[in-house]
């Protein structure tokens, strides 16, 4: 599993360095493509922030040079309306493909399995927002959040990770084609992710304390690598020194010693 990030502070651009993390860059975002990262382009929409088509692929050009690390670039879609994405992204998924190399379709709510332009896509983006699953309802956005149906009073659960979204990565998956989740921002939904057989994920996890975070999302993505041992254990209170256990001193401070953490410390030595 991989995660994409803002390139948000040194440290989350050392990760992305030592390819522990990959960078989405946006139009309105301004990002800068750190050198020899692997990113992703995604195309603002759901923030209300794209530049139009034009001004999608003039962007998406200034970029071009480093098309061999872009796994895709997002077509412009429709936010909860697969019908209206497929409207809308049609006309763009050549002119993509031809300028960064790889496109990918947002998987919107109403998608199926059988209802997605496999052929003329290289990726899948995981995207849309909460429905009812038994009765099919979705809100509108301008009444978000909302938790409840109020027609058949079920808990409202994000499309992305129910069945349907299943189905749609597991036929990615059978053609060969990679599956990316929009705003994974939790360890649960980390793992829904992973449980579903998806390639990457993006979120704004580490927009709030990012080096903090970056130690945690590091254990969630990689747990068995022991850089990240017990790094979910948010609830534990910071000791004020590392403990200076033979063999830990260097976890200990990677886990509760922001300031002097390092992704370029000395690697663990097995003892005899």
């Amino acid at each position: 599993m991989i995660y994409y990030a803002t390139a948000s502070t040194p440290r989350v651009r050392e990760a992305m360095c030592a390819d522990l993390l990959g960078q989405i860059i946006t139009p309105a975002a301004g990002n800068r493509l750190e050198p020899w990262v692997n990113w992703i382009a995604d195309n603002g929409i759901y923030s209300n922030a794209y530049p139009g088509n034009p001004g999608y692929l003039r962007w998406l050009d200034t970029h071009a040079d480093a098309r061999s690390r872009c796994r895709f670039a997002v077509a412009p879609d429709v936010v909860a309306d697969h019908q209206g994405t497929l409207e809308r992204s049609w006309p763009m998924l050549r002119p993509i493909r031809h300028t960064v190399g790889r496109v990918a379709l947002c998987a919107q709510n109403g998608a199926t399995a059988e209802d997605m332009p496999w052929d003329y896509i290289d990726a899948v983006f995981l995207a849309g927002i909460v429905e009812c699953a038994p009765c099919g309802w979705v809100p509108a956005l301008e009444s978000l959040p909302q938790t409840t149906c109020p027609y058949c009073g079920r808990q409202l659960t994000e499309w992305k990770i129910g069945a349907t979204a299943a189905a749609i990565t597991a036929e990615a998956k059978r053609r060969g084609l990679w599956v990316h989740m929009g705003r994974v921002n939790s360890h649960a939904r980390l793992d829904r992710a992973r449980q579903m057989g998806v390639d990457s994920a993006d979120g704004t996890y580490l927009a709030y304390g990012p080096d903090i975070n970056l130690i945690r999302l590091l254990g969630w993505l990689q747990p068995d690598d022991w850089r990240w041992i017990r790094a979910e254990r948010s609830d534990r209170t910071p000791p004020t020194k590392p403990r200076r256990t033979r063999g830990t001193e260097h976890v200990q401070r990677c886990l509760w010693d922001a300031s002097t953490w390092s992704l370029s410390a000395p690697q663990r030595q097995a003892t005899p």
